[in-house]
């Protein structure tokens, strides 16, 4: 990283130091390397004779006005009574403060800029402040400190900064950067202004943040469901994931607001093709199934399908597997099924208690290699070796997408964002270590957060290995289990699974959708669906064709789902508030001009007091806001939808829902 100077602007204060503690340690989890690493305080000497100068000059003047009054006066653009004080009272104030005397500790140094700007940020800021605290670097050799303002332009320059970074919300400054450094007459860096990206789902601020730890409703700043470096490295984001996701952003100057499904989308395709495949099974509702003719051993197996430099891993074969109990409920006797890593095999029987499935017996045909209409398992012989594992799924935070500006946050939590399910693992699963990232089959991708280890000498128990789910990007999970086509009648036959300990017991959920529960599964590219790539496109282009038919019978595009949106109600505007939008329109533009000629704060308040009376009375005989700009908008034109277009559009809805129930 040639040419990138790391800078800290270390403030007193304990908490400061933490927080230099934790950016360092996300830095070195990012892989920078930075040529330099400096302090501020390094320049604090340099800082204080800049400062003197400036006040030798007449360009800095030292007042002792409240906090209150002085934001008051900037907001009314009124002078402090200290700001004609002459250069010799303001050093001695200046010493005063220097010094931190009592009467220093009351006073500020401010610039001497413009008090009649529009520009809030050149209205006199204050560039030091007097603080007897003692410093985590300069302990309390000094007691005045720089402000951010004041430090940063000296700092870019002296160091050499040919670029400053700084984000769009620091634009009001740029004029107030430039002007410290022109006054004070050294090198000039180039600001380059970025915006701020915005998540959804959560909250950027620090202070928002510090106060989910505080009130112990995560875990810490690692917290897999934090927008920290640290919370989205511990859930698997990949360092190279976030190169190209800052890449793809660019410097934008317009604030965005993302959701994680982009970034989590490009941490796919890097994992995706590196990450070794293991089995997991969910503990709960376990079914045994006899495999005929089968003896036990084992062979080595890829542990990537595409890729053999992964590695390869032991796979145990034998006559007595088992399969999680939701696939073991989708079969039917006759059925030709795939075992991953074996091959197909045909359902010979299924035993049931009362309504339960209580086993399977299966018959390998390994001969047969069409695996392109079979369902695809994931299976574990039934060995002592199997690993215990813990598979940990995260929701969002904050359960809205986007938080209104006056919206709480704290008013959208509270639900339940942590699940876990226990899951009985291949024995290879004992080698991963903290860190690594795999694909457990049919579920997905998982980031190991601590290993497995054997039973303890002091409890006789194992430690299981705790594995966080990866986001994949896709907005919703895809079922785990993938079903056969429909028989001839409409129906597939399933049996309910008898559960394993406590069991499930509960009504199928209103609505078709699943409650939250643990581990909500997502399937890896091993789990194809049954349905076939071309019956999902012959589906698609029906749709599409439909869309096509309605668009030249209509002129427009089809609704989305198929419904024709409803048609805004035309405001009732009679003549009398034609004549009002003309004044709302005409009082405007003397706002516009009134701002640009930077008339008085009394005068542009006048005026749009004004305009905004004229709007209300514009809503009071109409019932809408009037228009921007005071002029009524088109009214879009309807599509002629004929009797036979209503048609289309309730087929376009029909296949809507055959698309998405094949996908």
């Amino acid at each position: 990283s040639s040419g990138i100077n790391a800078e800290w602007p270390l403030r007193p204060g304990k908490e400061n130091v933490e927080f230099e503690k934790i950016i360092l340690e996300d830095i070195a989890l990012l892989n920078i390397k930075y040529d330099k690493f400096s302090f501020t305080s390094n320049y604090f000497p340099d800082m204080l004779k800049y400062a003197e100068e400036m006040i030798r000059k007449g360009l800095a003047y030292v007042d002792d006005t409240d906090a209150a009054t002085m934001k008051d006066e900037r907001e009314k653009r009124t002078e402090s009574a200290n700001r004609s004080n002459s250069v010799a009272v303001n050093l001695q104030k200046w010493q005063d403060m220097v010094a931190g005397t009592d009467y220093g500790r009351t006073c500020c140094l401010r610039a001497k800029i413009d008090m009649q700007s529009d520009n809030g940020c050149l209205r006199d800021p204050t560039i030091y402040r007097c603080k007897n605290e003692a410093h985590p670097r300069t302990g309390t050799k000094y007691k005045v400190y720089p402000t951010y303002d004041f430090a940063c332009p000296i700092v870019d320059s002296v160091e050499g900064v040919t670029h400053a970074l700084r984000t769009t919300e620091y634009h009001d400054r740029d004029v107030q950067y430039y002007w410290f450094i022109d006054q004070l007459g050294i090198r000039r860096p180039c600001i380059w202004d970025f915006a701020r990206l915005n998540l959804t789902h959560t909250v950027l601020s620090k202070r928002k943040l510090a106060w989910f730890v505080e009130q112990g409703l995560v875990s810490g700043w690692d917290d897999p469901r934090f927008p920290t470096v640290r919370g989205v490295m511990r859930r698997g984001m990949t360092v190279e994931a976030f190169k190209q996701f800052v890449i793809l952003q660019g410097s934008a100057k317009s604030v965005v607001q993302m959701s994680w499904d982009k970034i989590w989308t490009i941490n796919k395709k890097i994992i995706d093709p590196i990450a070794p495949r293991f089995t997991g099974l969910a503990k709960q509702g376990l079914v045994p199934v006899t495999v005929t003719g089968v003896s036990d051993h084992s062979k080595n197996c890829a542990k990537h399908p595409k890729n053999t430099e992964v590695g390869e891993k032991e796979v145990h074969y034998g006559s007595k597997v088992l399969l999680e109990g939701e696939d073991a409920a989708a079969l039917t006797p006759g059925q030709m099924v795939t075992m991953i890593n074996w091959g197909n095999m045909v359902v010979d029987h299924i035993a049931t208690s009362g309504q339960l499935v209580t086993g399977l017996t299966l018959s390998p045909r390994l001969d047969n290699t069409d695996f392109k209409k079979t369902v695809k398992l994931t299976w574990l012989c039934d060995k002592p070796q199997n690993v215990g594992a813990v598979a940990v799924h995260y929701d969002n935070l904050i359960s809205k997408a986007v938080l209104g500006k006056d919206e709480d946050y704290k008013s959208y939590i509270g639900h339940e964002t942590e699940f876990e399910t226990e899951l009985v693992g291949d024995p290879c699963l004992a080698e991963v270590k903290k860190g690594d990232i795999i694909q457990l089959q049919r579920k997905g991708y998982y980031i190991c957060d601590s290993p497995y280890q054997p039973a303890s000498e002091f409890t006789g128990l194992p430690m299981p290995c705790m594995l966080i789910n990866i986001p994949d990007g896709r907005m919703q999970q895809v079922p785990k289990t993938t079903l056969p086509p429909l028989a001839s009648n409409g129906s597939a036959k399933t049996a309910p699974v008898a559960p394993s300990g406590n069991g499930t017991g509960v009504d199928a959920p209103a609505g078709g959708k699943p409650a939250p529960k643990p581990a909500a599964p997502a399937v890896s590219g091993n789990a194809d669906a049954i349905l076939t790539k071309d019956e999902i496109k012959a589906a698609v282009d029906k749709l599409l064709a439909l869309k096509k038919q309605y668009k030249d019978l209509t002129g427009v595009d089809a609704p989305a789902g198929g419904k024709p949106a409803p048609k805004p109600a035309a405001p009732a505007v009679s003549g009398n508030a034609d004549a009002i939008l003309t004044q709302i329109g005409e009082q405007g533009t003397v706002v516009r001009n009134l701002k640009s000629q930077k008339a008085t704060k009394d005068e542009i308040k006048a005026a749009v007091d004004k305009l905004l009376a004229l709007k209300k009375q514009y809503k009071d005989l109409t019932g809408v806001d009037a228009p921007a700009g005071g002029k009524p908008a088109p009214k879009p034109a309807a599509p002629a939808v004929s009797g036979n277009a209503d048609a289309i559009l309730t087929q376009i809805g029909e296949q809507g829902n055959v698309v998405r129930n094949l996908k």
